[in-house]
């Protein structure tokens, strides 16, 4: 059995570029798909979030029409309700990478509010990837990567790496309005970013690096994590 981290937003908003805050959070499919595969492949969850705040669902994760239908919404809301791990997160800034075999940030848009410059976050993720541990990431939690720059250098530049790409926020109303956009940001980070079809799973493996593109990757993030840990 391995053990896993996971870290997570702590941040039930996303300021936009006119001062609005965006209600957002975790997503659910993207918690709850590699959740369910990891804990019935018998591996050990822990969650972390900054401040071990309880991490807030994002509501619109939960429609039918953006979680793939109603019975599809009522599974994730059914392992949500039932992890536990959810509802006593640690202090991300406790989180040790050695009592853990891996690393897997889950998105939505709430890392753009406060994982992108958290320096607890940063620290880990930097520690992660030179540890040769598997560190998975995805959708919008590539937003953490932006806080490992020391002196503008990531050690994440040079890696391949996919993200929810500008097209995707665009798709959801959502690029106009953002005071920064994760693709361009990625980039400018030095990433070599690879994107594949809006929508659809997508995900990039980089030696110990595993990004999927958008919520619908989630899941088979969570099989790559499987087989690495096998």
């Amino acid at each position: 059995m391995a053990g896993l981290l996971f870290v997570m937003t702590g941040s039930p908003y996303w300021t936009l570029k006119d001062g609005t805050r965006y209600p957002t959070g975790y997503w659910a499919e993207e918690f709850a798909a590699p959740y369910r595969a990891l804990t019935e492949a018998g591996h050990r969850v822990v969650v972390a979030t900054p401040g071990g705040v309880v991490p807030s669902l994002d509501p619109a994760s939960l429609r039918p029409d953006m979680a793939g239908g109603a019975e599809t919404a009522l599974e994730l809301e059914g392992v949500i309700r039932s992890a536990e791990e959810l509802r006593r997160p640690i202090r991300l800034s406790e989180a040790r990478l050695e009592d853990y075999d891996a690393v897997y940030f889950p998105g939505g848009h709430g890392p753009m509010e406060d994982l992108w410059c958290d320096a607890d976050a940063g620290r880990l993720l930097t520690a992660a990837l030179a540890s040769g541990k598997p560190l998975a990431v995805v959708c919008h939690a590539p937003a953490a990567m932006l806080a490992t720059r020391v002196r503008g250098v990531s050690p994440f530049a040079g890696y391949r790496v996919t993200a929810f790409t500008n097209d995707e926020e665009d798709a959801v109303g959502l690029a106009a309005r953002a005071r920064w956009l994760l693709e361009d940001e990625l980039k400018e980070l030095g990433v070599l970013f690879e994107r594949g079809e809006m929508w659809q799973p997508y995900t990039v493996v980089d030696r110990n690096l595993y990004t999927g593109q958008n919520p619908a990757s989630s899941a088979a993030l969570a099989q790559e994590l499987i087989k690495a840990l096998a």
